[in-house]
């Protein structure tokens, strides 16, 4: 298998993720919320509006044509998302909650996360999967 087609797989794997994830914004608020750093207000309209930007990013992914502005848009989603992973460490262990194990494995997560969106921008190395 070619790394162009193990990319392109990548992508085929990718944008469905964040469209789910974006709605599931919708469908799980309360899972959002109670993640979501205190000293944000109006914590519901970030949910949706981040549960909206998830979503169209991930069906902009989609298109070669969008590609570009999607992964960018994604780069920096991930990033401003990142005091809520933060937050829900926090919270996971101020609860004693026995998934905190995923609370830990969230914070690293977002690393190769930004490295694989950043991977379907137009930058140099990347031109030749475009």
């Amino acid at each position: 298998m070619t790394s162009r087609t193990i990319h392109t797989i990548s992508l085929y794997i990718m944008a469905p993720a964040y469209i789910a994830a974006g709605i599931n914004h919708f469908r799980s608020p309360e899972f959002y919320h109670k993640i979501m750093p205190s000293y944000l207000p109006y914590s519901y309209p970030f949910i949706y509006v981040s549960g909206v930007f998830e979503a169209l990013l991930g069906v902009l992914l989609i298109f070669k044509k969008t590609r570009n502005f999607a992964a960018w848009g994604l780069v920096v989603l991930l990033i401003a998302v990142f005091p809520a992973n933060i937050q829900m460490l926090v919270t996971y262990i101020h609860e004693n909650n026995p998934r905190l194990w995923v609370a830990i494995v969230r914070l690293p997560l977002q690393l190769p996360l930004i490295w694989w969106a950043y991977s379907f921008t137009n930058n140099r190395n990347n031109r030749k999967y475009q």
